[in-house]
C-alpha cells in the first residue's frame, strides 16, 4: 500500500531520492497522480511553509524540501489527466529589470508550486512589458515581483503602471517582495500586496485569488 504520509515526509525532509522512491511506488500501485501531488507533494511542502513561518525551518532546509518536491513532482505531472488536477491560478514570477538576484525569487516559485499554483518563471532582469505580455498571453491571475535592491524597485512601479496601460490592473493581481520592499511601498505604487517571506508569499497570493 503506497505510504503518502511517508512521501510527504520524505518532502519535509528534503529526501529526495526517498521522495522520488515513494513516488514510483505509488505509481507502480495504481495511486492517482491528483492523489499523490495533493497528499503526498503538497502536503509536505505545507508543513514545511508553516516551519518556515514559524522560524523552525530555515532559507537552505526549505530549499532542500522544494527540491525534493520538484523532483518528485516531475515525475507525476506528465502522468495527470486532462483536467484532474485543479490548479489554485498561475502567477507570472520573476526579479526586476536590472536586478540579477534570485534565490528569494526561486524560494518564492517553488514554494508556490508547492502550493498548487501553475508558476510562468521569468527569472532575472525582466522587463515590465514581459511581465504584463506574459500575464497577458498565459492568462495569469497574478504577478509576483521580487527585487533586492533599492534602486531596482522603481521597475515595480513600472509594471504595475504597465498594467494599467494594458487594461488589465484588477483582473491581474500584483504581489512583491524582496528585503528593501515593505507594506508602504506597496500601498504606494499600487500593488494589491506585499509579502515578507516566501511563506506568506504563498498565503497573500491564495487570500488575493480567492
Amino acid at each position: 500500500m503506497a505510504d503518502l504520509q511517508a512521501l510527504a515526509n520524505a518532502v519535509i525532509g528534503g529526501e529526495r531520492e526517498n521522495a522520488l522512491r515513494l513516488t514510483e511506488e505509488a505509481i507502480d500501485e495504481g495511486v492517482k497522480p491528483s492523489v499523490i501531488i495533493n497528499d503526498g507533494l503538497i502536503a509536505g511542502m505545507s508543513v514545511v511553509g508553516e516551519k518556515f513561518k514559524n522560524n523552525e525551518f530555515y532559507v537552505p532546509e526549505v530549499l532542500i524540501a522544494a527540491r525534493a518536491m520538484q523532483t518528485a513532482m516531475e515525475r507525476v505531472k506528465p502522468l495527470l489527466a486532462e483536467g484532474e488536477m485543479t490548479s489554485r491560478g498561475k502567477v507570472v514570477i520573476g526579479t526586476v529589470k536590472g536586478d540579477l538576484h534570485d534565490i528569494g525569487k526561486n524560494l518564492v516559485a517553488m514554494m508556490l508550486e508547492g502550493g498548487g499554483f501553475d508558476v510562468i518563471d521569468l527569472e532575472v532582469d525582466v522587463s515590465p512589458e514581459q511581465f504584463v505580455s506574459t500575464a497577458a498571453e498565459s492568462g495569469a491571475h497574478c504577478i509576483a515581483l521580487s527585487a533586492l535592491l533599492t534602486t531596482t524597485m522603481p521597475s515595480m512601479k513600472d509594471t504595475v503602471d504597465a498594467l494599467v496601460e494594458a487594461g488589465l490592473k484588477g483582473q491581474v493581481k500584483v504581489i512583491i517582495g524582496g528585503a528593501p520592499v515593505t507594506q508602504s511601498y506597496a500601498d504606494e505604487i499600487g500593488a494589491d500586496g506585499y509579502a515578507p517571506d516566501a511563506a506568506s508569499a504563498v498565503d497573500k497570493v491564495t487570500q488575493l485569488l480567492a
